[in-house]
């Protein structure tokens, strides 16, 4: 397997940052000032709010990629949402990847209208994103753009596929990685956190810092879900 590693770490500058942000208050950022990356592929897990999407869009950002997803040649705004993060993080290279994409479930609507002002299919013919479902376009873009030697960061790309698509997209991201891609995905999935030889960083319980699959938060519910349906439930829904 290709163990490409286009970024090895991101250095934060806090001087860059404003005394009242809000990031300040993240404790998973408390204290960070590097981050080192050890695999192709690197998952970002946490809650919500937690600070996951928050770096992943930041490194996104100061690589090169529109905020609101696409490609480095992407140049659209709807709405600005991202945060300062950007603007103090260097990202350490070993190389620099000629192709790449930021994918964001919750702004793909956008990205899905420009794609189709800007790219063609393999045949000379446009994706028609917009005719497919959700799951169907987002898979159709993963498919037909993802390639070998990239760069990708994907925030949360669970939320539009079923199971069975959340599997045939690790098989996606899997391909990639052995053709010398490599990937950020914050994701609460435990589909994709299953993908083989994987680093997952956490961002619940303090500081950033590696963790198992079996100790995710999503591994340990769904677990617990599946296992003991009917007791958590009731535990649940008891009044």
């Amino acid at each position: 397997m290709v163990k490409q590693m286009f970024i090895r770490d991101v250095f934060i500058d806090w001087e860059r940052i404003s005394e009242y942000s809000y990031l300040r208050n993240i404790d998973a950022f408390r204290g960070i000032k590097d981050i080192h990356f050890h695999k192709p592929v690197t998952f970002f897990v946490g809650e919500n709010g937690s600070g996951k999407s928050t770096l992943l869009e930041a490194m996104a950002i100061a690589d090169g990629f529109n905020p609101e997803g696409g490609t480095r040649n992407y140049s659209f705004s709807t709405y600005d949402s991202h945060s300062e993060m950007h603007e103090a993080i260097r990202l350490s290279r070993s190389a620099k990847a000629r192709w790449g994409y930021f994918l964001r479930a919750e702004s793909f609507y956008n990205v899905a209208t420009k794609e189709e002002e800007y790219s063609k299919g393999p045949c000379g013919q446009p994706m028609e994103l917009h005719k497919k479902s959700h799951g169907e376009s987002f898979l159709a873009m993963v498919q037909n753009t993802f390639e070998g030697q990239g760069l990708y960061f994907l925030d949360e790309p669970e939320a539009a596929l079923s199971p069975q698509r959340q599997l045939t997209l690790l098989l996606e991201i899997d391909r990639c990685r052995k053709d010398g891609a490599q990937f950020f995905i914050a994701t609460h999935s435990p589909i994709l956190l299953g993908l083989p030889d994987a680093e997952i960083l956490t961002f619940d319980d303090g500081q950033i810092h590696p963790c198992e699959y079996e100790e995710t938060e999503s591994f340990r519910i769904t677990e617990l879900f599946i296992r003991d349906r009917e007791y958590l439930l009731e535990k649940l829904l008891k009044d």
